[in-house]
């Protein structure tokens, strides 16, 4: 009798241990969840989706445009791109590639993306923080790619732009 209530006292335990047990989070879990934020960032874009879109930025987060002047805290991002989902219309961005790597500790992580975009491919590339339960995007790069083979020919288009821009930066 005492080995009976041992071994049903041991199997309560252990199935309530069992059902009381969360999932445990992995990196392949994170990645599909990062997967999905990241995708759904650039959905909330495509469908003007301005709280949908900021919702998923930091609010000490940042987003650096292709152009050298673009280097934006949230909120002056923010005000940049309210008329463009006011109009119905912000931009839309289709992810082709992305590779997503996570610090030690697992509350960090970056990742590297190939977009298809009305500017041709473009690369993002970012970091996201874990807040809590949820990730948010701190800091975000947008850059266009240009070929190797012709970056003689692209080179005095930017010049005629950023000559002014390298000569403000060096002062």
């Amino acid at each position: 009798m005492k080995k009976l209530f041992l071994f049903l006292s041991l199997a309560i335990v252990a199935c309530n241990a069992f059902i009381n047990t969360k999932p445990a989070v992995t990196a392949e879990n994170e990645k599909e969840i990062i997967n999905a934020l990241l995708n759904d960032w650039h959905v909330a874009a495509a469908n003007a989706d301005y709280t949908g879109y900021f919702s998923k930025i930091a609010d000490d987060g940042y987003f650096i445009g292709t152009d050298a002047k673009e280097n934006w805290d949230k909120k002056a991002f923010a005000i940049f791109a309210k008329p463009h989902f006011d109009k119905g219309k912000a931009w839309d961005f289709k992810t082709l590639e992305r590779n997503i790597y996570f610090s030690k500790d697992g509350k960090t992580a970056w990742f590297d993306e190939l977009l298809d975009t009305w500017m041709k491919v473009c690369r993002g590339s970012g970091v996201l923080e874990k807040e809590g339960n949820e990730w948010k995007i701190k800091h975000y790069v947008l850059s266009m790619t240009v070929p190797n083979e012709v970056t003689k020919e692209i080179l005095p288009l930017k010049a005629k732009y950023e000559d002014t821009v390298i000569a403000k930066l060096k002062k």
